[in-house]
């Protein structure tokens, strides 16, 4: 398995392409203006608690004011908010917390108005960006996410990643922890830790106090609302979190974020640091290059196609995702039905892994596989669903089939849903809307696969624009099809199609229906 991390950068915006063995798997935009990214780090006023939600409004100077849950709190918001004060009024050069006197634990099933009240300054962290009508969803319990551990002001504890199976690592792990944590900070030991070193570790973590002092010494000049610690940018913040020996490529556009990633590589995996690639071309650009616009033009829209002509139908409302697994034209030559749907569903299974991933979707997902009525089936069904969600950073929980055959998911949210419009103005209707001219090539190929295991001899009519598509340049798309079939297919434009229209004919000149 292979990783290839792509970026792609413009004036207003960055674009992230993830890909594992050249298919395309997350995809992320960062903005210029995007001022509220997960992990941002503000000093900010309480504008009013609301007893009936047990909750706060936060000035963080959005839109929409930033909502704080009472358990979102964390249990030493005392001792935070005495912190602050001391700071600001500069009370407090020291900040590595090892001579702080700590305040009692809040409790945990407390009153939020009776620990915080209007103008009151906090620190708070951004733990979900501005999702449509809704401002940020932010936490006053902070935590800064390093390469190998992740950093708690004003904690004690130490917890190992369950992801982490061995019992001896983990002991070998929390004993290495607790050998170089200093005094009222806790430490989460991250999944990418597993069999390091002790320097390793302690280099991390003095980084991260070195960030929580750059940080502290903003407190007494700092206007309310700003943003005091910003999260690493994004092409960092990737590497960071998914960076491993899998990666065999990191392609850049652009000179300044090619040195930056450089750079990055260098302090969390030197010996890696040459795979970091500068693209220039002048006439291809990198997201052409690698593939990827004609990925993102397939894979996202209402239907999603997927191998031997099974498809996904997936719809989007208020409430929740629904994602429908059809099997196409497969199921009437099927002779054993329980198989066919098997199969499908399998297919089906492993693209929707790949699906939530790309598209970020969050909240709560109910997907339609076709019936099984094998329950061992259905447990190999689920077993993979989890396997191939495995991988996916984002907090996930996947439910049994139900009784009528639904899977029910429900992944966390912090960013809003990737959404890529896929469909084109008609050439043929100043007022309609099609499928991206592209994604035609692609039901060919599906329908040519199908249609020549009973029609050894076809013919192709396709609209002229398509048609030289298919036929110029060398080897042409046609001829490919031939190197891997052995079947030559005939083209004949026909200039009374529309655009996309396409029609399949044998040697006697008979339609060939699907």
């Amino acid at each position: 398995m292979n990783k290839e991390l792509i970026i792609r950068s413009s004036s207003e915006a960055v674009d992230f392409a993830l890909l594992k063995d050249g298919k395309l798997i997350e995809l992320h935009k960062e903005e210029e203006k995007s001022n509220f990214q997960v992990g941002d780090i503000f000093i900010a006023k309480i504008r009013k608690p609301v007893a009936g939600l047990n909750a706060a409004f936060v000035h963080v100077g959005h839109d929409k004011d930033a909502f704080l849950h009472y358990h979102d709190l964390g249990p030493n918001l005392a001792s935070q908010l005495k912190f602050i004060k001391l700071v600001s009024a500069g009370k407090i050069k020291d900040f590595s917390l090892k001579n702080f006197q700590f305040e009692k634990e809040i409790d945990k099933d407390g009153t939020i108005t009776d620990i915080l009240s209007s103008n009151q300054s906090i620190l708070v962290q951004v733990v979900k960006e501005p999702i449509s009508t809704k401002g940020p969803r932010i936490s006053s319990e902070l935590s800064l996410a390093g390469r190998f551990i992740v950093l708690v002001p004003f904690s004690d504890r130490v917890s190992i990643s369950q992801k982490i199976e061995s019992k001896e690592e983990k002991d070998r792990l929390k004993r290495l922890v607790h050998s170089i944590k200093p005094k009222g900070f806790g430490v989460i030991v991250r999944t990418v830790a597993e069999g390091k070193k002790v320097a390793e570790l302690d280099k991390d973590l003095q980084n991260l106090l070195s960030r929580w002092t750059a940080m502290c010494k903003k407190l007494p000049t700092a206007h309310h609302p700003s943003k005091i610690l910003g999260e690493l940018n994004r092409a960092s913040s990737i590497l960071r979190d998914v960076f491993n020996d899998t990666f065999s490529g990191i392609h850049i556009d652009e000179e300044e974020l090619y040195n930056e990633t450089k750079d990055y590589l260098q302090e969390i995996a030197p010996s890696k640091q040459s795979i970091v690639k500068y693209y220039q071309s002048n006439d291809t650009p990198i997201f052409e290059k690698y593939n990827i616009e004609r990925q993102i033009k397939t894979s996202f829209g209402k239907t999603v196609s997927m191998a031997k002509g099974a498809y996904l139908i997936i719809e989007h409302t208020e409430a929740l995702h629904v994602i429908d697994v059809n099997s196409g034209n497969r199921s009437n030559k099927a002779t054993n039905q329980e198989d066919t749907a098997m199969e499908v569903n399998m297919i089906a299974a492993a693209e929707i892994a790949r699906q939530l991933r790309l598209r970020d979707m969050g909240g709560i997902i109910v997907v339609d596989f076709i019936d099984l009525s094998n329950p061992e089936n259905r447990k190999v069904l689920y077993d993979f669903l989890k396997e191939e969600m495995s991988d996916d950073k984002a907090k996930h929980k996947i439910l049994p089939p139900s009784k009528f055959g639904l899977v029910q998911i429900t992944r966390q949210r912090v960013r809003p849903e990737v959404n890529i419009k896929t469909r084109e103005e008609d050439p043929n209707n100043d007022k309609g809307e099609i499928e991206a001219p592209i994604l035609i090539i692609d039901r060919i190929v599906s329908d040519l696969e199908r249609i020549t295991k009973t029609h050894p001899n076809v013919v192709l009519n396709v609209h002229p624009f398509v048609g030289a598509y298919l036929t110029k340049g060398f080897p042409s798309i046609r001829s490919k099809w031939f190197f891997e079939r052995k079947k030559w297919v005939k083209i004949i434009p026909r200039d009374a199609y529309t655009y996309l229209e396409y029609h399949f004919f044998d040697t006697k000149g008979n339609v060939i229906k699907d």
